[in-house]
């Protein structure tokens, strides 16, 4: 009985890793760039532990979708760091719940028009003139069929 109870938690951790296993690193699209946390990230300030798992379910929507891994531009934040890049009292980045990410090869667009119909994209965010978007995984209010947007989308 033990055995089988080992077994079933060895599979079931070893199965979160699986969507990031079905991914290429990417090859020259990604030089230049760590990873973390099984993820790319665009600096070293960037932390990729800090996702709660509705979040890197929708990640990993878009890398399926897409077929290439995200790189990483934000992710936790913690209260000092939030303030320091400007965030908001209330950032989702806080709780674990947001991330802005671009995937090299990937227009913006084609990006912004797979989020807003992705069910688990609470919140868009768009940012005229930066090549990242935001998503963060937010209960949408009950009438709302679409994320809500903010910040150009």
């Amino acid at each position: 009985m033990i055995r089988l109870v080992l077994a079933l938690l060895a599979a079931a951790l070893l199965s979160g890793c699986l969507p990031l296993a079905l991914f290429a690193s990417g090859g020259n699209a990604y030089r230049g760039y760590k990873q973390s946390w099984g993820t790319f990230v665009a600096h070293k300030d960037v932390n990729a532990f800090c996702l709660s798992p509705k979040l890197r379910l929708a990640i990993w929507e878009f890398e399926g979708h897409f077929g290439k891994k995200i790189v990483m531009s934000s992710g936790y934040r913690d209260p000092f760091y939030n303030g320091k890049v400007g965030g908001s009292d209330d950032s989702y980045h806080k709780k674990c719940m947001a991330a802005d990410f671009f995937i090299p090869g990937v227009s913006k667009e084609k990006l912004i028009a797979f989020a807003v119909r992705q069910k688990l994209v609470g919140g868009l965010g768009c940012y005229p003139g930066k090549q990242f978007i935001h998503i963060d995984v937010r209960d949408r209010p009950w009438d709302q069929p679409k994320p809500v947007t903010f910040s150009g989308c």
